[in-house]
């Protein structure tokens, strides 16, 4: 029997937390000294002792359903007084941090993590301003462009299930 995609109640928390591990996880494989952060704006403070790059980064963790993988991950959102955007760059200047974001999308088959600076998120892929929220583009067209983008750091982490039924 294929795995499928039934999300438990705390199934968002659950990804959330994925999400940030995973990326600490790429980031500490490369060199990065990282810890997770609770605080608002960022959710993770990856110091590289090499090239003394500090970075700030706010992680947006999905997971897409069948029919629901082309969906845009929404990064900042600027509706009902919030400014998700402002709460990144106030919390990158008290840490001495250089802001970026990083996504992780599961669908049933696979999962993707990118990670770019807030920077070139802006110069390349945010679009207009004045926008309610500021997405990231899941369509194939999307992911291409990334692939092109040598500040998109990607992975792809491809899911084989054996026996992982739990029905009777």
């Amino acid at each position: 029997m294929a795995l499928e995609i039934n999300k438990s109640s705390r199934h968002q928390k659950i990804i959330g937390n994925f999400g940030e591990y995973l990326i600490c996880n790429f980031l500490s494989r490369t060199g990065f000294e990282v810890t997770i952060v609770d605080h608002t704006g960022i959710d993770i403070i990856a110091y590289n002792p090499k090239t003394g790059l500090r970075l700030g980064i706010t992680v947006k963790s999905r997971t897409r359903n069948k029919g629901k993988e082309e969906t845009k991950v929404n990064i900042f959102s600027y509706q009902k007084g919030k400014n998700d955007r402002k709460k990144l760059l106030e919390a990158c200047e008290a840490f001495a941090c250089e802001p970026w974001i990083a996504i992780y999308v599961e669908t049933l088959k696979s999962g993707d993590v990118y990670l770019t600076s807030l920077k070139n998120y802006d110069e390349k892929y945010r679009g207009r301003e004045g926008k309610a929220i500021d997405v990231w583009g899941m369509r194939k067209k999307d992911k291409e462009e990334y692939e092109k983008d040598p500040n998109v750091k990607h992975i792809r982490i491809e899911f084989h299930a054996t026996n992982w039924n739990w029905e009777k």
